[in-house]
């Protein structure tokens, strides 16, 4: 990992892309790493348009400010490639992870002629094979920790059990599906 990484996530309200932000930040703190995770913003409601963002560091972090230049970008709902531009100011040498199904020349023709690498994943039928429901943010957690490398795997399913049982401490019968989500999505991240 270079000692810093700056993330962008954009979701819909309601997809969990601030929470995967804010779970991928507290993965990173406690691997050691200096973290920054936080949403921006704004009128949000369930369905519209939202914004995060992760800055991860080898050495403290002195920004505090929006990320205009990210190294990766996330998008865990495919219909804002058609009404945010995802990939301004996102670093050629960097990554998007896209949250898809679509075709792949489809993708390609929405991202304003980015040239750097693509990801997608099917976050949905993950989602829907081992929760039952569709929850993105899980599997879009996976990709991105599996693309931009900022922690091992192992490192970063064993955070994510102690993540779950303290956030479902109520429902410990979920943990088992996310983290089942977790690994089915490392393994079906793929680059176009």
């Amino acid at each position: 990992m270079k000692d810093l990484i700056e993330i962008r996530w954009h979701g819909r309200g309601g997809q969990g892309a601030k929470t995967a932000s804010l779970l991928l930040a507290d993965a990173a703190f406690n691997t050691g790493k200096y973290i920054q995770g936080f949403p921006e913003y704004g009128p949000e409601r369930m369905g519209a348009p939202i914004t995060a963002y992760n800055r991860i560091s080898n050495t403290p972090i002195k920004i505090h400010s929006n990320i205009y230049y990210p190294d990766y970008v996330a998008v865990v709902d495919d219909s804002l490639l058609e009404s945010v531009d995802v990939t301004s100011g996102l670093k050629s040498e960097g990554a998007i992870i896209i949250n898809t199904t679509k075709p792949d020349d489809y993708i390609k023709s929405h991202l304003n002629g980015y040239k750097g690498d693509i990801y997608i994943i099917d976050a949905r039928k993950i989602s829907m094979a081992c929760l039952g429901k569709y929850f993105p943010n899980v599997p879009m957690l996976a990709a991105v920790v599996k693309v931009t490398g900022v922690m091992s795997e192992e490192e970063f399913l064993n955070d994510m059990v102690g993540s779950f049982k303290h956030k479902f401490a109520k429902k410990p019968e979920v943990i088992d599906g996310n983290m089942q989500a977790l690994k089915m999505a490392l393994n079906e991240i793929k680059k176009i």
